[in-house]
């Protein structure tokens, strides 16, 4: 290699990123210019969904968009002011080139580690738990470069993921802490909660030099276990009279263990607990009291006898009416 070919090799001509499949995700990334300078009138390529940072010791210099641009200290004036050249300086110079990418990172997940506590104006204190996505992109590359980038050489979007999605899980929990929605009602309200939380987190991406183009709560639910309650909750909610229903089925049940001539000594002390259980359910003088109470009183109607169905006096067997409360039997 000729000393002409080294001392070429030293300068850059072009500046270019090229992404590919491997820089999904990247945010960030600095030109490698380790012992090379910048030939004065070379080109710079920045592409749509790029933008690109020139950099002087620490000190931002100049931001371009997307475009090819020559460089030279006519078309930098920030970095020629900073370095003190002549506008008519044509050496070499040396600068940091970092290039970002401004496309939307998509489909960046967030979710509850653990469910949140909180205090339901229904419910009393319940668990909740809650996911979605959001969308993002570098709108302040300054702004991104000062608070995040540094000196790296590149940046993604993975390095980001856990301060953001911390960040939007602690504006959720001050707001579930303060709403007055109940959890049966949130699914109705999931429109207006996507839009506090945005509303709320939005600052700080700010103040990463990022924009949230888009935010959404997919869904707010409770932990397992408390699923399960609720579903009974519901299933209680389907049956409607709860206390009916089973005082209905405690009668019925007490009235065939009377009725059935095959039982054992033991099936009379039943019979005596089940009748008081039925008074205490459904509470003295009802109709059904009457027919439990009647069936306690003996094991089986005498021969050629039946029980009134509605309220429980012997009668004739073939009796169509009976004769004390006139009920069709």
């Amino acid at each position: 290699m000729g000393l002409s070919e080294f001392i070429s090799k030293q300068f850059i001509r072009v500046i270019q990123w090229n992404e590919t499949e491997q820089s999904d995700g990247v945010l960030s990334y600095r030109y490698p210019m380790q012992d090379m300078e910048i030939e004065n009138g070379g080109q710079l390529t920045v592409r749509e969904s790029q933008l690109a940072l020139f950099v002087n010791e620490g000190r931002i210099a100049d931001v371009f968009t997307p475009g090819m641009h020559t460089l030279s200290t006519r078309n930098l004036p920030i970095l020629t002011d900073l370095m003190n050249w002549s506008k008519d300086f044509e050496s070499p110079f040396k600068s940091d080139v970092y290039f970002f990418s401004t496309r939307l990172e998509l489909d960046q997940k967030w979710g509850t580690p653990a469910p949140i506590t909180t205090r339901d104006k229904e419910f009393g204190l319940i668990r909740l738990r809650a996911f979605g996505n959001y969308a993002y992109r570098i709108a302040d590359p300054r702004k991104f470069f000062t608070e995040v980038t540094g000196t790296r050489e590149s940046v993604c979007a993975a390095d980001l993921e856990g301060q953001l999605r911390t960040t939007i899980i602690a504006r959720l929990t001050a707001i579930f802490a303060s709403s007055e929605i109940s959890f049966v009602d949130m699914a109705a309200n999931l429109g207006a909660l996507t839009e506090k939380v945005a509303n709320d987190v939005k600052p700080y991406f700010s103040g990463l030099g990022l924009d949230l183009n888009q935010f959404t709560v997919a869904s707010v639910s409770l932990p397992e276990d408390l699923q399960k309650v609720m579903d009974q909750r519901i299933g209680m909610s389907m049956a409607g009279d709860v206390t009916r229903l089973t005082q209905f089925e405690a009668a019925e049940s007490l009235e065939e263990a009377a009725q059935n001539t095959g039982g054992t000594a033991g099936m009379g002390v039943g019979l005596g607990a089940g009748a008081a259980m039925a008074q205490a359910l459904m509470g003295q003088g009802s109709p059904l009291q009457t027919r439990v109470a009647a069936g306690a009183s003996s094991a089986a109607p005498a021969a050629g006898t039946k029980f009134c169905i509605e309220c429980g006096k012997p009668i004739a067997e073939r009796a169509k009416f009976c004769p004390e409360c006139g009920k069709p039997q």
